[in-house]
């Protein structure tokens, strides 16, 4: 696969992700299905590296990206199910396009590239205005609102730290590979906390909630991770952060459109300035993929 249909799949399924979440969760609990989510997904992804002959890793290198890259799944997926009761699927993936601001800082400190420079600290900072502005919003609406946007900035957080440290163990691991393994360690890691909390399985499934779990089973963790970990193998960090420059805005609409909900001023003023510093953040590599529409 080429990487810029690899890049595009990634947008596409990305901005429907937020969505499917809220709905997955209606009626059988958060916690239920972002676990069935993760079982489906490594079931599948099991029979994919069966049938294509591949064999799944685990010299010492290989476990530990597994391990990194299940706080970018298991923690981040935790983090957001459970926010998901609280706030809107738009709401979700603006406060991820904080991803490349929280990369480029975790990209200085861990892999010691020059991510800090004017135009990305001018980034950072209309991300910090634009999130200051959303959070305002959420928190006259109530004290969970506000704890569902905290839930979101620590997966955000996770997510970034994550990429950035699968970048530097350099695995050289395929895309499948490192998503079948690390769904694994999520599986794991989410039965454990299945018998920390007492759960009980739903009762009943609505047909919408199933068909998300289902989506996001099949299409966000086969196709979207295994999709993200090929890009992230041929792309440098920075160059990944470009995604949610389009997603939050094609998902807002999504919520808009099919869950009714509302966009308020506060929100689209927030939206605005975490954009406008996204594309600050990445002023000349933006400038770079008009000049050359097909990604190096």
């Amino acid at each position: 696969m080429s990487v810029p249909t690899a890049y595009i799949g990634i947008i596409l399924i990305w901005s429907t992700t937020p969505l499917a979440i809220q709905w997955s969760g209606q009626g059988s609990g958060f916690l239920f299905g972002v676990t069935a989510r993760m079982f489906i997904g490594a079931f599948i992804c099991l029979l994919i590296l069966a049938f294509m002959r591949i064999k799944l890793q685990w010299h010492k290198k290989a476990i530990l990206t597994y391990f990194t890259a299940s706080l970018g799944v298991f923690g981040s997926m935790l983090c957001v199910y459970w926010a998901a009761q609280y706030i809107t699927s738009g709401m979700i993936s603006v406060l991820f396009g904080l991803t490349p601001l929280l990369t480029s800082i975790f990209a200085a400190l861990i892999l010691n590239e020059r991510s800090l420079q004017f135009g990305k600290i001018l980034g950072i900072a209309l991300g910090l205005l634009g999130l200051i502005a959303i959070f305002y919003t959420d928190i006259v609406q109530g004290e969970q609102a506000y704890y569902g946007m905290l839930a979101v900035v620590a997966a955000t957080t996770l997510h970034s730290f994550s990429t950035v440290v699968i970048k530097r163990l350099d695995c050289q691991l395929q895309g499948i590979v490192v998503n079948t393994g690390t769904l694994i360690v999520s599986c794991a890691l989410f039965v454990v906390v299945w018998i920390l909390a007492g759960v009980e399985l739903p009762q009943s499934i609505p047909l919408k909630s199933g068909a998300s779990i289902l989506y996001l089973g099949i299409i966000g963790n086969v196709v979207g991770f295994t999709l993200f970990y090929y890009a992230l193998k041929n792309l440098n960090a920075s160059s990944m952060g470009l995604i949610p420059l389009v997603t939050p805005v094609i998902a807002l609409l999504l919520g808009y459109l099919f869950n009714n909900e509302t966009i308020d001023l506060n929100l689209a003023i927030g939206s605005a300035l975490i954009m406008s510093g996204l594309l600050a953040h990445h002023w000349d590599q933006f400038m770079a993929k008009i000049r050359t529409p097909a990604l190096q």
